[in-house]
């Protein structure tokens, strides 16, 4: 099912309790490292890197593949994914194999047949969706009152 409403989003992220991100960067000026440390230290989730070419980030364990980390960690709820649209396709397969519940396709992360696999596959699937920006707003961070005042 494709999630677009607040309230479908607010659910997801409520029930989850882990995330794995494909395609996390140890570089912290990329916005793959930015998510991967916002959700980890916000305490929320179990957040893992999934990423073949690096061994840690910020001290946890990176792994090389979805395969490698639901192995010894079981499925993970959500799958946040920061690769190029042309690659995803392989990233969803991976997702469905190891029994993952949801996708999420960050900003730009736009590739019409892995959403509609995902979809087909019964996973829960966000599309260009910032995951930092929407659990931020769950947790009171990010207001949606457009009418609000900054003082």
């Amino acid at each position: 099912m494709i999630l677009a409403t607040a309230s479908q989003l607010r659910a997801l992220l409520e029930a989850a309790q882990s995330v794995a991100v494909v395609g996390a960067s140890a570089n912290e000026l990329r916005p793959s490292y930015t998510v991967f440390s916002y959700l980890r230290t916000k305490g929320r989730y179990d957040v893992t890197p999934i990423n073949p070419t690096i061994a840690e980030i910020d001290g946890v364990k990176a792994f090389r593949s979805l395969t490698a980390y639901a192995a010894e960690r079981g499925a993970p709820d959500i799958v946040d994914v920061f690769r190029k649209p042309s690659e995803v396709l392989e990233v969803v397969k991976e997702a469905i194999a190891v029994g993952a519940k949801a996708i999420w396709f960050q900003y730009g992360v736009i590739n019409g047949d892995a959403i509609r696999l995902a979809n087909d596959a019964g996973l829960a699937v966000v599309v260009d969706r910032c995951l930092k920006v929407e659990s931020a707003r769950l947790d009171g961070g990010l207001s949606t009152d457009l009418n609000a005042r900054f003082l």
